[in-house]
């Protein structure tokens, strides 16, 4: 369970770390080497959810959705200075609930 969370979150801050890379350098003009960073960030994301373990991609990155949800609540709180409120700590408990029940509910 440990690597499951481990690479989910790499995976999260790689793809949100390449997609607010590329919204600085063409919203407010940073350097190229910026955007070709974002899209090297956003490729190893791509790789990185290769190594968990389920062999369903598509629950795989159902569940991960999830998890990007809360990882972009935070990183919005943490680098973008935009507490969330009440309502998107619901939401974000709401998505890790349902994460969890993709992930490691029983099944046949």
């Amino acid at each position: 369970m440990t690597i499951t969370i481990i690479l989910f979150l790499l995976a999260g801050l790689a793809e949100i770390g390449g997609g607010y890379l590329i919204w600085v350098w063409l919203r407010e003009g940073k350097p190229f080497y910026w955007g070709a960073f974002g899209g090297i960030a956003l490729a190893l994301y791509g790789v990185i959810a290769t190594f968990q373990t389920f062999p369903s991609f598509g629950r795989v990155y159902a569940a991960y959705g999830g998890v990007f949800i809360i990882l972009a609540v935070l990183w919005g709180w943490g680098i973008d200075k935009k507490t969330p409120d009440l309502y998107d700590w619901i939401g974000a408990s709401l998505c890790l609930i349902g994460v969890s029940i993709m992930l490691w509910g029983p099944r046949q």
